[in-house]
This record gives C-alpha cells, sequence and structure tokens, in this order.
C-alpha cells in the first residue's frame, strides 16, 4: 500500500466554506426546477408547451439516467471497492459490478411479483392488461387500447378521443383522463418510478457529501449544478407522465421535492462532518462502493428494461412511427447520454 494513501478518518478540505454552503440551496434550486418543470408544465393551464419538447425531455431524460447508471454509479463504485484501503479479498472478485448484477435481478423479482399480483386482481374485476407494459410513464399515455379495454365499452372511444387529443396538444391532462386508471395500475406507475427514484436519491446523497469535502470543489460544484439539473429533468418527465387517480395527484410533486432535497441533505452532512470524514479512508470507500454499486444495477434496469425498451419496442405509438420520428426519438436519448456521460470527466 502506498505511504501516500490516507485511509484513517482525517478530514476533508476546508477552503470555499461560504460557497459550499451556498452551494447547498443552489443545487435544491437547480435540481427542484429540473424535476418540477416537467409536472407543472403538463400540468399547468398556462404554460403552455409544445408535446415535440415533451417527448425531447422524456428521451433525453432516458438517455440520462442510462449514462448516470454507468458512468456516475458503477464505474466509481469499481473503483471505491478496489481501492487500496480494502483488504487483499475486495480485490480478487469483481464485488462492484455482481452488487449491480444483485440489484438488477432484485428490482426485476420485485417488478414480476407485483406485477403478477396486479395482473390477478385486474383478472378478477374483468379488466384486461397488455402483458406487453405496467403503463408506466408516457407507455400508459399512448395506450389507446388498454384504456379502451379497462373501461365499458361505451366509454371507450371517449377515452381514445382524450388521448389523440392529448397527443395533438401540448401534453396537458385533466382530471377526467384519470378517472378510468385503476387502483392497481396506478400503483404499478408508482412503483416504476419510486424504482428509479430510489437509485437516484442514493446516488444524489452521496454526490452531495463529497462535494461538501472534496478539494476539487469548485469545478466539481459547477459540474454538479448541470449534473444534478439533467438528472432532474430525467426523473421530472417520467413524474410528469404518471397516470393517477385524484387522490394520488400529489405524488409526482412529491417525487419532485424529495429529489430535490436529496443532494443538499448529502451536503448538509458533509459540511457537518468535515473535519473527520475522509471519503477516501476504508469505511467511506466501502460504504459508498456498495451503494454505487447497487444504484447502478437499479439505474441499468430501469433505463433499459422500463424506459428504451418500453419506449421503442412495446409502444405501439412508437411502433408504427416513421423512421424519422424514430431516429428523432434515438438522436435525444443519445445526446442526454452524451452529455451525461461527458460530466463524468469530472465528477
Amino acid at each position: 500500500m502506498s505511504s501516500t494513501v490516507n485511509c484513517g478518518s482525517g478530514g476533508g478540505s476546508t477552503t470555499h466554506t461560504g460557497l459550499r454552503i451556498a452551494s447547498l440551496f443552489i443545487i435544491w434550486f437547480g435540481s427542484t426546477l429540473g424535476a418540477s418543470f416537467p409536472i407543472i408544465a403538463r400540468r399547468s393551464r398556462f404554460i403552455r408547451v409544445p408535446q415535440g419538447l415533451f417527448e425531447f425531455a422524456k428521451y433525453f431524460g432516458s438517455g440520462v439516467i442510462i449514462a448516470t447508471g454507468f458512468i456516475h454509479l458503477l464505474s466509481p463504485g469499481i473503483s471505491e471497492l478496489t481501492s487500496p484501503c480494502l483488504g487483499a479479498a475486495w480485490q480478487n472478485y469483481p464485488y462492484a459490478e455482481a452488487l449491480a448484477l444483485l440489484s438488477s435481478f432484485g428490482i426485476f423479482s420485485i417488478e414480476l411479483l407485483a406485477f403478477r399480483i396486479g395482473t390477478a386482481r385486474l383478472k378478477k374485476l374483468g379488466i384486461r392488461h397488455d402483458g406487453h407494459g405496467h403503463g408506466h410513464g408516457m407507455d400508459a399515455l399512448t395506450r389507446a387500447e388498454d384504456s379502451a379495454a379497462a373501461v365499458p365499452d361505451m366509454e371507450a372511444a371517449n377515452v381514445e378521443k382524450k388521448e389523440k387529443d392529448f397527443k395533438a396538444g401540448n401534453g396537458e391532462s385533466s382530471d377526467e383522463d384519470d378517472l378510468f386508471v385503476t387502483d392497481e395500475n396506478a400503483l404499478a406507475q408508482i412503483i416504476g418510478v419510486a424504482i428509479l427514484e430510489f437509485g437516484v436519491v442514493l446516488h444524489s446523497v452521496l454526490i452531495g457529501l463529497t462535494l461538501a469535502v472534496d478539494e476539487r470543489f469548485i469545478t466539481l460544484f459547477i459540474v454538479i449544478v448541470f449534473h444534478q439539473m439533467f438528472e432532474g429533468l430525467g426523473v421530472g418527465s417520467r413524474l410528469a407522465f404518471l397516470r393517477l387517480p385524484h387522490k394520488w395527484r400529489y405524488m409526482p410533486a412529491l417525487g419532485a421535492i424529495l429529489y430535490g432535497i436529496t443532494t443538499p441533505i448529502g451536503i448538509a452532512v458533509g459540511l457537518g462532518v468535515r473535519t473527520t470524514y475522509n471519503p477516501g479512508s476504508t469505511k467511506a470507500s466501502l460504504i459508498s462502493g456498495i451503494l454505487d454499486s447497487l444504484s447502478a444495477g437499479i439505474l441499468i434496469y430501469t433505463g433499459f428494461v422500463e424506459l428504451l425498451a418500453h419506449e421503442f419496442l412495446f409502444n405501439p405509438e412508437m411502433r408504427d412511427a416513421s423512421n424519422l420520428k424514430v431516429l428523432y426519438a434515438l438522436g435525444c436519448m443519445m445526446f442526454g447520454c452524451g452529455i451525461m456521460a461527458l460530466l463524468g470527466k469530472w465528477a
């Protein structure tokens, strides 16, 4: 082990104290803005946002989330769990990759169980559920035949008309549109987005903790402001398209608020312990490495299965779309992925 490696408690950087405190509020504002704007824009009758902009945000956000899983979570997880501060046993097996694999299969198992339970309950109610989707995000709004199957025949034409109106408009949805959403379908949507946000939230707290004590504060601060805003846009675009009964209409706003406060919480904790907290210590490397790796598996699974597969393969609208629209969606996704991957050079 190199003599320059500090594996003890030590302490973090104590420079730029005022700016570090200010960063708590700046990042809170940027994170909350990114996560809440899609929700406000969709629900507001005064902010008229073109549907194309919503679609850009949705696909851009999918790319951001996938890049976050690989570049901002799995890669640091590998570095932390192969730190020279850890024992030889940690160097002899790819634990980071194994933990990511474990969390991916764990999330799949939970979703499979929830899906089977929900489908069985719907079957008892005489409602057909499409096996190619759980009603996540925009997918729930573009499946007219699913909505028609979930309501009496006399209402089917009305539901289809509303969904066509939605696609032709600015993405706004009225409470009336959500009257036919069953509790089971709504719960499936909430579970899907909650899994996504859980992985992002763990990552955000660790980012805040690092920012509070890192010596490269100025560079890291600038990058994290954009990082959290882009990531918030990805989360917010999914929250905005949740289709929920009126009693659960507060869930998207709650998700945006939760996302907005996680990094500031990490910064606050880091500022409180920065005289004793060493991010490179044995304990810190172990804890952050395990959490980063588990979060990476969650985001990678969610990104490829819940976002890409449902949007590009199982979405009837995308299956029937022109090649130009598909290329546009892919371009937006790759743009988001590329921007977030580039930010990984500094944070």
